[in-house]
């Protein structure tokens, strides 16, 4: 009876080691795409059905190897999103969704060097033109849309100070 428990346990181990490998090659699969974020990850492999103490092990792996990082993640959303002229209001909400923290978010936007007051004046040039609106219905709007796209009032303020 006890080699039928030794083997059991063997089983049992090879098994959950297996898991793993599987859940390792799926989520170096997403990060082969793209950074992803930590929770991100744990999301998306929770929809395959995996466990999450087993994901979790494999993801503190991923980091502890430095194949994934939330502040690699963060640091290429702010690039992208700053080139498409969203703000850094609307960057830090979505980079807080998928649960990059406050830190990280921080140490993102500070690093990336961008001049948020000349991207909100291109971002209204870019969809208004580079007239300034000629009455307050008109700079109303054009703030409105500055807004969505996350910029903060000192933001909006510099795009119509040309």
């Amino acid at each position: 009876m006890h080699f039928d428990d030794e083997s059991d346990a063997q089983d049992a181990e090879e098994a959950i080691r297996q898991e793993r490998l599987a859940i390792r090659k799926r989520a170096m699969d997403f990060l082969a795409r793209r950074e992803h974020a930590y929770d991100e990850l744990v999301t998306k492999l929770k929809k395959r059905e995996h466990a999450l103490d087993d994901i979790e092990i494999v993801l503190d792996g991923l980091l502890d190897d430095g194949l994934q990082s939330d502040r690699r993640y963060a640091e290429a959303i702010v690039e992208s999103k700053a080139n498409r002229g969203i703000g850094p209001v609307r960057i830090r909400k979505e980079l807080a969704a998928v649960g990059v923290s406050e830190h990280e978010i921080e140490i993102a936007l500070d690093d990336a060097g961008v001049d948020w007051q000349a991207n909100a004046e291109a971002a209204r040039i870019k969809r208004f033109g580079a007239e300034l609106p000629p009455d307050f219905p008109a700079k109303a709007r054009q703030m409105r849309f500055l807004q969505q796209r996350g910029f903060d009032f000192d933001q909006l303020q510099a795009a119509f100070d040309s």
